[in-house]
């Protein structure tokens, strides 16, 4: 479960068996988790992040798509 950024109480992951699942990013809140596919960016799910955090995670998966999409890639592709 490699951790591939941090900000603030945010922590973007990847799990190493999803099988074939599109590209996507899990956020641990501390509290909660979600799911973001990266390509287009959307919610795939949330478990305990409040609508707010979510909103706030969206807006970090917008701003460092090109950074997640290349870590996904050296992690699951290669």
């Amino acid at each position: 479960m490699p951790t591939v950024l941090r900000i603030g109480a945010f922590r973007f992951h990847f799990y190493s068996d999803e099988g074939e699942e599109p590209a996507h990013i899990h956020v641990d809140t501390g509290d909660g988790e979600c799911k973001f596919w990266l390509d287009p960016v959307v919610l795939a799910k949330s478990i305990n992040v409040s609508p707010i955090n979510v909103r706030k995670i969206e807006r970090l998966v917008f701003e460092h798509r090109s950074f997640l999409m290349e870590k996904y890639d050296e992690f699951h592709r290669l």
